[in-house]
């Protein structure tokens, strides 16, 4: 298995299940396991989905001064995220209120707090990045700090950009340089996704880069075997909140890209995985084991990449 360091946004997240979005406003509505609180943020999903894989995956985040570190890591959670450098130096938690339908349409409330002042204690980050095969940064700003350490290693960069805007590229330009993968979403896309991909990777020169397209699928794009291709999305379980799919799948993606070298593979497997974790309430729920995610590969496709899994 791979060993990762994870660095970016760790949160509290409420997600709620709603009939439709736009809300048609209504006094009080009661529906059963429609509210879910719990811990989540990219970083730490990422991290999460890395160790039900079996991966080794590290945690590098900052969180609130008082914050109960007991909700990172539930009472019958079989993985266990460690919290050793979830550095307490915010004033308050950065949270989050997703809203969900059945239509995979999301309205996001987002108070981030003071994460745009802080700054990482890189005193530590050395022996962590030099014993990884990969890095995965959020493009938090608190972030930038990691890429000079991983380029001083030799450390592949990936990086999850968040709601990516062209009026504000400027601001990822040092991501999106130093970055070998980069994952989009589409949310927030005004232009041709195929024209996106292509501009990304002609003025960035990435190897690869995945535009997720929920339901739609994605467009994977890799620059060694001259890929430019869209995929349509994978059915296992019943939608129940897609909060959190995009990243499980690239967490998923980096794993079985780093484990078999070939993207097509590793995509496969990523909508698989992502396609499992959004029939789950939560963020940081409803991930596969890697014998699960077998399992449902050979359900689904008949395919088991020789060498690999052995």
């Amino acid at each position: 298995m791979s060993t990762f360091a994870v660095a970016g946004i760790t949160q509290l997240e409420t997600i709620v299940n709603v009939a439709n979005i736009p809300i048609e406003y209504q006094p009080m509505t009661s529906q059963k396991d429609s509210i879910h609180i719990a811990a989540g943020g990219d970083a730490f999903n990422e991290t999460l989905a890395l160790k039900w894989l079996g991966d080794e995956a590290l945690l590098l985040s900052v969180v609130g001064r008082d914050q109960d570190m007991g909700i990172f890591n539930p009472q019958g959670r079989k993985v266990t995220i460690s919290t050793e450098y979830m550095l307490p130096v915010l004033d308050e938690m950065p949270m989050q209120v997703i809203l969900c339908d059945k239509e995979r349409k999301q309205q996001i409330f987002e108070d981030i707090k003071g994460l745009r002042d802080v700054s990482y204690d890189m005193s530590m980050v050395a022996p962590l990045i030099a014993r990884c095969d990969m890095l995965i940064l959020s493009n938090a700003n608190f972030c930038r700090s990691f890429i000079k350490m991983a380029q001083r290693y030799h450390r592949p960069i990936a990086v999850n950009v968040h709601e990516f805007r062209r009026e504000r590229e400027s601001y990822n330009e040092d991501f999106l340089k130093a970055a070998s993968v980069l994952y989009f979403s589409d949310d927030t896309l005004t232009e041709d996704p195929f024209d996106f991909v292509k501009d990304i990777a002609e003025r960035y020169k990435p190897d690869i880069i995945i535009l997720g397209q929920g339901a739609e699928g994605l467009i994977l794009y890799d620059r060694v075997r001259n890929i430019n291709i869209h995929y349509n999305s994978v059915k296992t379980n019943e939608v129940v909140n897609t909060a959190g799919a995009g990243n499980a799948l690239l967490a998923c993606f980096l794993h079985r890209y780093l484990q078999s070298g070939d993207s097509t593979i590793a995509i496969k497997d990523a909508l698989l995985f992502a396609s499992y974790k959004i029939g789950y309430l939560g963020t940081s729920t409803g991930f596969l084991t890697e014998e699960q995610l077998e399992q449902w590969r050979n359900l689904i496709w008949g395919i088991n990449a020789p060498g690999v899994l052995n």
